[in-house]
């Protein structure tokens, strides 16, 4: 029985899956792919939640693919209008053929020899294994588990007589209407959820240990909107998607160089937007600086809108214990609720799970350094599509694509069968893979790669460098390698780059 073959296996059909193939097929024509995804459907993160309010924490512009423009009129869309938007792309490009659902990737082993990975996958619906092999891995499953999501242990948890549940897993039978409900986090999840079930719950109440930064801006961009009636559509994209990056880049300049001003420009926004009975402080005053942390947005400030009205509420406290009614804080005041939601966080996973063999020696992820923010030392063949922590996820995605293409054709063009980040800096010193201090990637940094305090094994979060490096910058950098086939792993020359 022969093993099917790929020129590139894509694993995930979320937003940088999609998009991935995309790029494969415009800049690849040649190369054959096939993309497994572990669950029955388009869309990752944007098919996942299905929570009430689920949107975007970033403008359409820039989380929009560059290769297509994002032309409804919100900047700040919600779930259903970017799930359409992924779907759609994946049906006018032919993509959504490629995809094989139910498969979940769990063990990869390169064998250099034969320069190709070979990939088990387990099929979700009936248990059986699979395998195939591909020259190139192209791993686009983001960063968190997709079948759990992180709940603290709260004490007397099972106590609570009301409805418990974890935004990642929302029942879409349950109706909230009237209830009395406890959303808590204070993090993107926690402040969408507000406001959404404060139009129809009978209160909702934002219980958050620690504040978090939250800015208000416009649902739609009327900058935008301006250029997009004057320009042609991809036109005012690009123009649009500059002006953005441009913004961004500037505000988490200003955070890491003058936080104080920024710490004193947002307190403002959000003082002028507060009813006389909730203070900005504690609430809304972090004890970290802008960026140290993800900073949440809120369309037309409609959760400052959900407080003014009176159907919600904040409460800056920690959690003493569940009662049968509700949660009793440290403070000895007590929340009732019918409903609770704990909007606590992720649990981060790298690479989906998959666990990693190179030549027969199994790999630690934590053992590697990270090449560019997209590949991994002494790993060949393959690269991650992993987003920005200060700006939109597809920005960074978008460029590595293009860079993963550019890879590609210039092993063909040379003969190269294995490329392979090497470090020879046995004291290249190290930091953590990200860089933010939420509690969700504390938990968990240590199961990731390390990243280098230098180029090219720095992670950037920076826009425009990373386009002179992953787009314009030589691939023969010195610190990869390039060999072509050989019998053997002993036999094979390593083409110096």
């Amino acid at each position: 029985m022969t093993t099917e073959h790929v020129d590139v296996l894509i694993v995930g059909a979320g937003l940088s899956g999609i998009g991935a193939a995309h790029h494969l097929k415009a800049n690849c024509p040649g190369k054959s792919y096939a993309i497994l995804e572990s669950r029955d459907a388009i869309g990752g993160t944007w098919d996942l939640f299905r929570y009430p309010g689920i949107r975007s924490d970033s403008d359409m512009f820039t989380l929009g693919y560059s290769f297509r423009p994002w032309t409804a009129a919100k900047s700040i869309a919600d779930g259903p209008a970017i799930l359409d938007y992924v779907r759609d792309t994946a049906s006018e490009g032919g993509i959504d053929h490629h995809i094989r659902f139910g498969h979940r990737v769990t063990r990869v082993a390169w064998s250099s020899p034969e320069s190709r990975w070979t990939i088990t996958a387990e099929r979700t619906d009936t248990g059986e294994t699979v395998e195939l092999t591909a020259s190139f891995i192209f791993s686009c499953t983001g960063y968190y588990r997709y079948d759990e999501g992180f709940t603290p242990d709260f004490p007397g948890l099972d106590r609570f007589g009301g409805k418990l549940i974890h935004p990642q897993h929302w029942p879409q039978d349950y109706d909230y209407s009237g209830k009395r409900v406890v959303v808590i986090g204070s993090g993107a999840t926690a402040v969408t959820l507000v406001p959404a079930m404060a139009e129809t719950a009978g209160h909702v109440t934002m219980l958050q240990r620690s504040p978090s930064y939250i800015m208000a801006l416009p649902g739609e961009d009327p900058i935008a909107n301006a250029i997009r009636r004057v320009l042609p559509s991809k036109a005012a994209y690009a123009v649009v998607r500059w002006k953005n990056v441009l913004t961004q880049g500037v505000f988490y300049g200003l955070s890491r160089r003058a936080p104080k001003l920024i710490k004193g420009l947002i307190a403002r926004m959000v003082q002028r937007q507060l009813p006389d009975n909730v203070p900005l402080d504690p609430h809304f005053t972090p004890t970290y600086n802008p960026w140290d942390q993800r900073v949440c947005l809120v369309p037309d400030g409609d959760l400052f809108k959900a407080l003014r009205s009176g159907n919600a509420s904040v409460a800056t406290d920690t959690i003493e214990t569940f009662t049968e009614n509700g949660i009793k804080l440290s403070s000895g005041a007590e929340l009732e609720a019918d409903c609770i939601v704990t909007a606590t966080g992720l649990n981060l996973l790298a690479l989906g799970g998959m666990e990693i063999a190179v030549d027969g020696r199994e790999i630690a992820l934590n053992d590697t350094i990270g090449y560019k923010g997209m590949m991994f030392s002494d790993i060949p063949n393959l690269a991650v599509a992993l987003g920005y922590t200060n700006a939109s996820w597809t920005l960074k995605c978008d460029l590595t694509c293009e860079y993963v293409c550019r890879l590609l054709n210039h092993m063909d063009a040379n003969g190269f069968t294995q490329v392979t980040p090497r470090n020879h800096d046995a004291n290249l010193q190290t930091l953590p893979f990200i860089d933010l201090k939420s509690g969700y990637v504390a938990r968990a940094i240590d199961q990731f790669p390390r990243q280098g305090v230098r180029a090219p094994w720095r992670l950037y979060q920076n826009y425009a460098r990373d386009i002179m490096m992953l787009k314009r910058g030589a691939l023969e950098d010195g610190a990869i390698e390039f060999t072509r086939a050989a019998p053997s792993v002993s036999e094979q020359e390593p083409v110096a780059a």
